[in-house]
């Protein structure tokens, strides 16, 4: 028993039928010989073979060929065996395997078609009927990783646009951001160190990383709805009065108008409603819901709707909390930066009242981050 391979394509004339890989199966070496002797006067000039039956389906796997011609009759393991292990491998089903078989039982053919053989010859093999058999088998091939091929690359244009549309939103709610930046600039890079340290409480709670970073975009859309506030209440130097501080508490829901789009009849008008809304509605559906809800308190008396404990959405509470500690650690026009430890002492003394104690604990087990966190994204005023 043996494996055997050769490979001579430059008698081809440049025909890809004619430079296909063809295995060739039989327990018996002069069968072999015959067939590709058939097959070179034909003019195909790759083979691999074996008349070793078990290593017929690990041949195959290795070497790919394009059609198989596999005798059914061999000791050890039929053909029959072997047709069903090359139908099982996702890797090597597709490819054509024509059964050479001496038989003329009925059950044997029934039994080789449904196991999944393409097409049947019989023994002795006619050169006549051998190679419009090949070209037919090959042809059937080619057909196969056209569509497979066609299937790929349609299926990277598909990611390549989602990509694109992922980036084009991502872009739009990083320039939301920066505008509500813009408009507020004492907090300086507020919404980057808020979006850093709700990722890593988020992180600490175990979200999956996909949520950690969507989280950690929609965030910076926290406070974004302090674009449409009046100047003289934004920029106050000093403590608000009671009625400023109520068209202050409005960025909320401000913000919440500002993110949530009726966009969707112009997006059909060019089909792009679908692959826009995969991207687009779960991330800015999260930022609408942290906009909204970010200055809720677990008991209930916070705003814009006084929910309390589990009412708030989990992305509010971790954002609620991250964006306390940033006010609490940076300066503000009303006051300077508080050290890192008294910020926690400070919002200790709020646990189960304005935080969610889950996610104060969070804070706590990250600390580490947070310290790494505020020191690489320091305000520039803050760092003079």
């Amino acid at each position: 028993m043996s494996v055997e391979a050769s490979n001579n394509s430059s008698a081809t004339g440049g025909n890809p039928g004619l430079s296909a890989k063809i295995a060739i199966v039989d327990d018996e070496p002069i069968n072999i010989k015959i067939v590709r002797k058939h097959l070179q006067v034909a003019g195909y000039q790759n083979f691999v073979t074996t008349s070793d039956a078990p290593a017929a389906a690990g041949m195959i796997l290795r070497e790919q060929p394009d059609v198989v011609l596999l005798d059914v009759m061999m000791p050890q393991v039929d053909g029959i065996q072997i047709l069903r292990a090359i139908r099982a491998d996702e890797q090597v089903r597709h490819i054509p395997v024509l059964i050479l078989t001496a038989s003329t039982d009925d059950r044997t053919k029934l039994s080789a078609l449904n196991a999944g053989a393409t097409d049947f010859l019989a023994k002795p093999v006619d050169p006549n009927d051998l190679a419009p058999r090949i070209r037919n088998a090959l042809v059937v091939k080619a057909h196969h990783d056209h569509l497979a091929n066609y299937s790929v690359q349609l299926e990277r244009q598909v990611q390549l646009r989602t990509a694109e549309l992922e980036c084009s939103w991502l872009h739009v709610v990083h320039g939301l951001a920066r505008a509500g930046e813009y408009r507020d600039d004492t907090t300086g890079r507020h919404v980057i160190r808020v979006s850093r340290y709700a990722m890593a409480l988020a992180r600490e709670l175990g979200f999956d990383d996909s949520t950690v970073r969507m989280l950690g975009t929609a965030a910076l859309l926290h406070d974004v709805g302090k674009i449409g506030l009046p100047d003289a209440i934004l920029l106050k130097p000093g403590p608000l009065e009671p009625a400023e501080r109520s068209i202050m508490q409005r960025h909320c829901e401000i913000g919440g108008r500002i993110i949530e789009s009726d966009g969707e009849d112009k997006l059909k008008e060019i089909n792009l409603v679908d692959l826009a809304s995969a991207t687009r509605q779960p991330l800015l559906d999260l930022a609408r819901s942290i906009a909204m809800t970010h200055h809720e308190k677990w008991d209930g008396t916070g705003y814009p709707r006084r929910l309390a404990g589990e009412q708030i959405p989990i992305e509010g509470r971790i954002v609620a909390v991250a964006d306390v500690f940033d006010a609490l650690s940076s300066t503000r026009p009303y006051k300077a930066a508080i050290p890192l430890p008294k910020c926690i002492e400070i919002m200790e003394k709020d646990r189960g009242r304005h935080f969610d104690p889950a996610v104060l604990d969070a804070l706590h087990r990250r600390m580490d981050d947070v310290v790494r966190i505020y020191s690489e994204n320091a305000d520039v005023r803050a760092a003079a």
